[in-house]
C-alpha cells in the first residue's frame, strides 16, 4: 500500500509516491516502514519512514546492470529470538526482525526491519565486479555529526551544507525528536564505508568500493537509543560452530604508558618490571583483572630489528606474566605493525599464548583502508585461535559489530583518546564522540586519570581538561570490553571513593541505559555490574549544568546511593580536583539531583540496601 502523502513531504517524497509500488517491509512493532518502488526507468527505489514521518525518500537501491532490471521474486521471513552475548551492553538482547529478499537473478537485495532501525545488503558472487547505486536521500535538512579520525568530530553540520566525503558513523538529529545513525555491519572484506554528498542536496552516495556489508540506518527517539543499541552486532553472524569464547573476560585494565615519569613516595615509575609489579599488586588488591604493557618492551617499536618474541625486556615480560598469574591479573602485550609484519605473526601470537599473555594491543597498522580491514580481521581470528584478547589503535578500521562473531575483539581506538598525540580530549569532544563514535562499538579512550596535572610524565605532561569526578564518570560512560585506566596506583589511592567507583565496574554488564543526554552537551549513563550493583556516570561539556536524574532503571526495593559530584567551586580550568561525597537511601521512584561543573561530572554507586 502506498504511503499517504503528508503536507510536509518534500518533492522527492511526493515523486516516490507516484512510482509503482513493489513491496513493503515493516518493523515488528510496526513503527518503522520500508516502502520499495520501481522508478520510471524500472530501477528499485525505497522510502523509509518512522511513526508515519518520511525520513528517507526516493532513494536508490541496487547494483547497476545492463538492460532493464528483471522482475524480482520476493521472499520473506520473520525472526523472533534472543542473543545472549559473551559480553556487551546487556546480558540478553532481543533479536527480532522482519526480512525481505529480492532475487534479481544476477544478485539479491536482502532488507531487514528491526524496531531499532533498518538494514540492507547485496548478495552477489565474490568474483563479480559491480557498481553500487545506493543513495540516502534525506527528507529534510537535518543536522549531522561524523567520525573524524583521532580528532574532534565534524559537525554539527546541516545536511545541505555537506560538500565532500564523510566517514561514518554519521549521527543525525531529525526535527521532532527522532535520531538516526548511518553505518555498516558485518564488513567481511573490502573497503570500509565512505559517504559523500554535494552541497544543497541532502543526499548521500557511497564513495567507497562496493561490499556485501549491511548498510544500516539506526533509529531512536533519543540520542541515547542509538548508543544503547546492539543492532550492528545483531547483523553479524554468531561465532563459527564449535568455537569457544568462554575464556573472554572483559574488565578494567591498568596501563603502563602514561605512568612513565611519575614520582611518588621515593619511587620513580617507568615501563619496567619494578613498576609493573607495583601495578599488578594494586590491580590484585582492587580486583582489576588486567595490566596493559605498551610500546618498546621488545625494543624500539618502529625498529625493523625489534624482535617481538626475543628483543628488549622479554625476560622481564616473562616474569611479569608469571607474577600476574600468581595474583590473578592478566597481562596484555603491545605489538606494532612493523614487528607484526617483519616477523611471522602467527608464530608471534602463538608464542604470546604459550607465555600466558591475556591479549595484544596492536598499533600503527599500515596499508590502505581495504588492506587494514582485511588485516584487522586476520589478526582478530589469529588472536581467537590463540585465546588472546585484542585492542586496535592508531586509526583502526571502524567497528562494525564484530564482537558478536569475535568476542575477543574487546575495544579499539576509534576516537580521540585522552592525551593521545600530544593533544587532549576537550569536554565537548567527549560528549560528542559518545553519541557518534561509540554508536559503532567499543572504544578505548584512555579516560580515568586520578591526577589531572600530569607533571613529569614522559609522553605528554599536559593537564587533563576534566575534573576528577568527570574523569571517573567517563570510565563508565565509555562502552568498552577493556576499560584501560592510565594513572599510577598512588593517585587512585588518594581518592578512595573514586577508586571504589572504578573497581565496582565488574563486567560483563547485565544492563545498560543512557538515561539522559544530548549530542555535544552532556550524557548520563547507567550500567548494572555482574554483582547487580548499579553504577551511573554523568559528564558535561564546557557548560555547568544541574540535572534531575530519574532512577526508574532500578529494580524493586531500596538502594544505598553513594553520590560523588563536583565541588561547588570545581571547574576543569581552575579547580579540577574538588568533589563531594554523599550517601542516601533511594528507590526507583526517586530523582537524584546533581550539579556538574564546567567540564565535569558525577558518579553514583547504587547497592541494594539488603546487600550492605
Amino acid at each position: 500500500m502506498l504511503l499517504r502523502a503528508e503536507s510536509n513531504y518534500p518533492a522527492s517524497a511526493r515523486q516516490a509516491a507516484q512510482h509503482k509500488p513493489l513491496a513493503t517491509l515493516g518493523s515488528p512493532d510496526k513503527a518503522l516502514r520500508l516502502q520499495f518502488y520501481y522508478d520510471r526507468a524500472g530501477a528499485i527505489t525505497y522510502t523509509f519512514s518512522a511513526q508515519s514521518k518520511v525520513l528517507l525518500a526516493d532513494s536508490k537501491l541496487g547494483l547497476q546492470q545492463p538492460g532493464a532490471p528483471p522482475a524480482p521474486t520476493v521472499s520473506r521471513r520473520a525472526v523472533d529470538a534472543v542473543w545472549k552475548p559473551i559480553w556487551g551492553k546487556r546480558a540478553v538482547v532481543p533479536e527480532k526482525y522482519n526480512e525481505l529478499t529480492f532475487n534479481l537473478k544476477t544478485y539479491k537485495i536482502i532488507a531487514r526491519a528491526y524496531n531499532e532501525g533498518i538494514a540492507f545488503r547485496y548478495d552477489y558472487p565474490a568474483d563479480k565486479a559491480v557498481t553500487e547505486l545506493t543513495t540516502f536521500a534525506f527528507a529534510g535538512n537535518y543536522t549531522a555529526w561524523y567520525y573524524n579520525g583521532e580528532n574532534h568530530n565534524l559537525g554539527p553540520e546541516k545536511l545541505a551544507d555537506c560538500d565532500g566525503k564523510r566517514m561514518p558513523v554519521m549521527t543525525i538529529k531529525v526535527d521532532g525528536g527522532i535520531y538516526l545513525a548511518l553505518h555498516e555491519a558485518d564488513l567481511v572484506s573490502g573497503e570500509p564505508l565512505l559517504l559523500q554528498s554535494k552541497k544543497g542536496e541532502n543526499r548521500f552516495t557511497i564513495a567507497s568500493q562496493p561490499t556485501t556489508a549491511w548498510k544500516v540506518v539506526m533509529y531512536g527517539k533519543t540520542a541515547g537509543d542509538l548508543v544503547d543499541s546492539h543492532l550492528l552486532e545483531l547483523l553479524n553472524p554468531a561465532p563459527a560452530s564449535g568455537q569457544d569464547f568462554s575464556w573472554v573476560k572483559p574488565g578494567v585494565a591498568l596501563w603502563d604508558w602514561r605512568i612513565n615519569g611519575a614520582h611518588t613516595e621515593g619511587f620513580a615509575y617507568d615501563m619496567s618490571l619494578p613498576s609493573w609489579k607495583r601495578m599488578v599488586d594494586f590491580a590484585a588488591a582492587n580486583q582489576l583483572p588486567y595490566l596493559v604493557l605498551d610500546a618498546d618492551w621488545y625494543g624500539p617499536e618502529f625498529g625493523k630489528e625489534s624482535d617481538p618474541v626475543k628483543g628488549g625486556k622479554v625476560a622481564q615480560v616473562h616474569e611479569i606474566i608469571a607474577y600476574g598469574k600468581s595474583k590473578g591479573v592478566g597481562i596484555w602485550l603491545y605489538l606494532n605493525d612493523v614487528g607484526g609484519r617483519n616477523y611471522a605473526l602467527d608464530q608471534t601470537l602463538k608464542r604470546y599464548h604459550d607465555w600466558g599473555a591475556a591479549g595484544i594491543k596492536y598499533g600503527f597498522m599500515s596499508g590502505n583502508p581495504t588492506e587494514k580491514n582485511q588485516r584487522t580481521r586476520m589478526i582478530t581470528e589469529l588472536c581467537a585461535q590463540n585465546r588472546l584478547l585484542c585492542d586496535f589503535h592508531d586509526g583502526p578500521t571502524h567497528p562494525y559489530g564484530q564482537l558478536r562473531t569475535f568476542p575477543n575483539a574487546l575495544t579499539r581506538e576509534y576516537c580521540k583518546a585522552q592525551l593521545d598525540g600530544h593533544q587532549v580530549v576537550e569536554p565537548k569532544t567527549f560528549v560528542t564522540s559518545v553519541f557518534v563514535n561509540m554508536v559503532a562499538g567499543p572504544l578505548d579512550m584512555g579516560n580515568g586519570f586520578a591526577s589531572l596535572s600530569q607533571t613529569g610524565r614522559v609522553d605528554n605532561s599536559s593537564p587533563v581538561p576534566s575534573t576528577l569526578a568527570g574523569e571517573a564518570a567517563r570510565t563508565l560512560i565509555v562502552f568498552s570490553g577493556a576499560t584501560i585506566i592510565p594513572d599510577i596506583p598512588e593517585n587512585y589511592q588518594k581518592h578512595p571513593e573514586l577508586l571504589a567507583f572504578i573497581a565496582a565496574q565488574k563486567m560483563p554488564w547485565l544492563a545498560s541505559k543512557t538515561v539522559q543526554g544530548e549530542i555535544g552537551e552532556y550524557i548520563v549513563m547507567a550500567r548494572q555490574a555482574q554483582d547487580k550493583t548499579w553504577l551511573l556516570g554523568a559528564a558535561t561539556n564546557e557548560q555547568a549544568r544541574e540535572l534531575a536524574i530519574p532512577l526508574a532503571f532500578l529494580g524493586k526495593g531500596r538502594y544505598t546511593a553513594t553520590l560523588i559530584q563536583d565541588g561547588a567551586q570545581a571547574d576543569y580550568r581552575t579547580q579540577q580536583e574538588s568533589y563531594t561525597t554523599d550517601k542516601k537511601q533511594v528507590s526507583a521512584t526517586d530523582i537524584i539531583r546533581v550539579k556538574l561543573a564546567p567540564g565535569g561530572g558525577a558518579c553514583l554507586i547504587l547497592k541494594q540496601a539488603t546487600d550492605i
